[in-house]
């Protein structure tokens, strides 16, 4: 509990903590280090470690360390190996017909790889001076905080400033049979490698599953609403993906919802709302996320949240309670762990560093890895044309990748850039293909600093590589005038 002394003649209320925070994921370690940095005496509490979270697991490292980002980029680094083994055959190796793939060979490396991960986390917050609770946190007070250890026991500690950082967690679509279906979470400690798979939902993380468990070899039956996959991105990379996942031999339905999952002998039979029937050995939601914020007591504290329990936050990443915070995705922002990192580096700086820091959403990367990696910065062509006052010019490239003329893979790769015809600034730009996320945290760099076509048109290309490709789009695709409502292009 706080205590109040009498300081001076003065009297000034004393606190456990300087900052406590409730959740130890990318966002609450980047915030708890950093303040102890600064000075500050910091506690953090997350509940005990396992890959596969629940209300009342989780670990240190939170989700991307755990059971997301981490392990799903070794999956797609294994799941590219099938690809890269059958055109290596035209660059001379000799292999046997039959490749074979052992998942649970991988999958111990994979959770051998968090295990580690989830004590260097810990071993973070050690030296940074942060003391670490296990146990499940809740805010009791505006500057009260309960954590429940695993034996039941129940410790209070006050604290000047509490910091909500817990994330969010997979959803489930309510549809009949919806208990036989799994997460991402279960679908990254999958004992059995799925023979057949059919996957609802058509983001990050369906498309990416849908590429993983293809490339090792199984079924896949991508299910989506939408006519194409990634809604949000710009609609000329998002047909490029779709194209590119039924070349690597995925089955897409679109326009297309589930029904029903049955349970029988031989699997898990599925239901569309065509009246179509898939014979599963596993079925993954993929229907998006939800904030942690449930359990966390925050109402009865008074702190505002929306619609979906995703916590109110200022542009400091304050509450309406001004001793509390979040960051995250517990406030359902920019849902992405380098966004957390630097949310939680904001806090720390504005609260315990002197320094008000608002973070910055421009000219954020992203990435889908799916096999081959979509990658985006700044506006989509939708986006631009909203933003844009005057005309928007359009730069594409569709090329074979060098790689495939000798290895005869049919796989385009293809690159978009987006200019304000009045000022010549690049608004946008994509990549889908081999190495486009690497390629464009570069890119992502000159548009935060404002690059403009003349400027990457100068830049002299490397050679050779895809990304000279960047510099070298000379001739406008199209330009599309003023006031013009919806993009022009051919899906």
């Amino acid at each position: 509990m706080a205590r109040k002394m009498l300081i001076d003649g003065e009297v000034e209320t004393k606190f456990d903590f300087d900052l406590f925070v409730i959740g130890a994921g990318s966002g609450g370690v980047r915030a708890a280090r950093f303040s102890a940095n600064f000075g500050a005496k910091v506690g953090i509490c997350e509940l005990p470690f396992h890959p596969v979270s629940s209300e009342t697991i989780g670990g240190v490292g939170g989700t991307c360390v755990i059971r997301g980002c981490v392990p799903k980029k070794i999956l797609v680094y294994g799941a590219s190996f099938g690809g890269e083994l059958e055109d290596s055959r035209n660059y001379g190796w000799e292999l046997n017909e039959k490749l074979d793939f052992n998942w649970k060979k991988l999958l111990q490396k994979k959770t051998d790889e968090i295990h580690r991960l989830n004590g260097v986390y810990k071993r973070l917050l050690s030296n940074a001076g942060v003391k670490l609770f296990e146990g499940e946190g809740k805010v009791v007070g505006p500057n009260e905080v309960e954590v429940t250890q695993l034996d039941g026991t129940k410790l209070s500690y006050s604290a000047k400033h509490i910091l909500i950082a817990t994330g969010s967690r997979a959803q489930r679509p309510n549809i009949l049979g919806q208990e036989l279906g799994i997460t991402s979470d279960e679908a990254l400690s999958l004992e059995e490698f799925p023979k057949h798979a059919v996957i609802l939902g058509a983001g990050y993380i369906a498309v990416e599953f849908a590429s993983i468990w293809r490339g090792m070899g199984s079924t896949v039956d991508l299910v989506f609403r939408k006519e194409l996959p990634l809604r949000g991105f710009d609609d000329e990379m998002r047909a490029v993906v779709s194209r590119n996942l039924e070349g690597r031999g995925i089955n897409l339905h679109p326009s297309t919802n589930l029904t029903q999952l049955i349970k029988t002998e031989n699997g898990i039979k599925v239901t569309t709302d065509h009246g179509e029937e898939l014979l599963a050995d596993v079925v993954l939601f993929a229907t998006g996320r939800a904030p942690n914020s449930k359990r966390l007591n925050l109402q009865a504290v008074g702190v505002e949240l929306d619609n979906i329990g995703a916590i109110k936050v200022d542009e400091y990443s304050r509450t309406n309670i001004p001793s509390i915070w979040a960051v995250g995705d517990v406030t359902n922002r920019v849902n992405l762990t380098p966004v957390a990192l630097m949310e939680g580096t904001c806090f720390a700086k504005t609260v315990f560093g002197g320094q008000p820091s608002k973070p910055d959403y421009g000219y954020v990367p992203y990435a889908v890895f799916s096999i081959p990696p979509l990658s985006v910065v700044g506006f989509s062509e939708e986006e631009a044309i909203e933003h844009t006052n005057g005309d928007l010019l359009v730069f594409t490239s569709t090329f074979n990748p060098m790689k495939n003329t000798i290895s005869g893979r049919q796989e385009k790769t293809v690159m978009k850039l987006l200019v304000d015809a009045e000022t010549d600034k690049v608004l946008g730009a994509s990549m889908c293909g081999p190495d486009a996320p690497e390629i464009m945290q570069g890119i992502a760099v000159a548009l935060k600093c404002g690059a403009t076509k003349a400027q990457f048109d100068s830049t002299v290309g490397l050679h050779p590589s895809a990304a000279e490709e960047f510099v070298t789009m000379r001739s406008e695709t199209r330009r599309i005038a003023a006031g013009t409502k919806k993009a022009q292009k051919n899906l």
